[in-house]
C-alpha cells in the first residue's frame, strides 16, 4: 500500500463494483451487501422435461401385471413406451377387454412372459393421440343439477378400428404361443399367505 501526502488516498482500497470482482477472483468477502435480499428461485418439478427412465425389465412384448386403475389385477402386452415416459399396452381387448391406454410403470409388475410384437405397427401412437378433446360447451346450472348420472364415453370409430387393427397383430403372436390366450386372459390375484416379495413372475 501506498499513500500520498496531499489528499491522504490509499491505493489498495476498492468501491463496491471493484470489491464484488475481487471477492469472485481472490475469494474475498465482499465490503457492501445488497439492501434487500436476493429471490433465487427454487427448484421446480415443472421445468424438468425429461421423461423418467423405463426400467429395464420393461420391453416392448412383456407381459406387465396392472396394479392400479379400473383395470387392476389384468394381464396386458407392453407395445412400447412413449416421450412422456409411459407405457402403452394392450390387452388384447378381445382377450381380457383391456384396450388400448397409457400406464404408469410405477403401477405394473414385469414378468418374464414375452411376446412378439415385431410384427405389430405402434408408430403413429404418441401421447397426442390419447389427449382427451376440451369441448367448449360446458353444462349449465340446470342441467348440472338435473342431471346425476355419469355420462358414458363415447369412442370413436377411429379409435375402434386402431383397436382393431393393432389386435389383429398381437392376437398372431399370442396364438403362436401354446396356453398364451388363457394366461393373459387369467387375472392376477393374490391369497392369505401369500408372500409377494419371494414370487418369480
Amino acid at each position: 500500500f501506498t499513500s500520498s501526502a496531499a489528499g491522504a488516498r490509499v491505493l489498495g482500497t476498492t468501491g463496491p463494483k471493484k470489491a464484488k470482482k475481487a471477492a469472485a477472483t481472490t475469494g474475498k468477502s465482499p465490503r457492501f451487501y445488497p439492501a434487500d435480499d436476493v429471490k433465487r428461485p427454487l427448484p421446480s418439478r415443472k421445468n424438468n422435461k425429461q421423461a423418467p427412465k423405463i426400467r429395464s425389465s420393461i420391453t416392448p412384448g412383456t407381459v406387465l401385471i396392472l396394479l392400479a386403475g379400473r383395470f387392476r389385477g389384468k394381464r396386458v402386452v407392453c407395445l412400447k413406451s412413449l416421450e412422456s415416459g409411459l407405457l402403452l399396452v394392450t390387452g388384447p381387448y378381445k382377450v381380457n377387454g383391456v384396450p388400448l391406454r397409457r400406464v404408469n410403470q410405477a403401477y405394473v409388475i414385469a414378468t418374464s412372459t414375452q411376446v412378439d410384437v415385431s410384427g405389430v405397427d405402434v408408430a403413429s401412437f404418441d401421447d397426442a393421440y390419447f389427449a382427451r378433446s376440451s369441448s367448449g360447451e360446458g353444462e349449465g346450472e340446470e342441467e348440472f343439477f338435473e342431471g346425476d348420472a355419469a355420462k358414458p364415453a363415447i369412442v370413436s370409430d377411429q379409435r375402434k378400428a386402431d383397436q382393431k387393427k393393432v389386435d389383429a397383430a398381437v392376437l398372431k403372436a399370442v396364438d403362436a404361443t401354446p396356453m398364451m390366450k388363457g394366461y393373459l386372459g387369467a387375472k392376477f390375484s393374490l391369497r392369505k399367505g401369500d408372500k409377494p416379495h419371494k414370487m418369480v413372475f
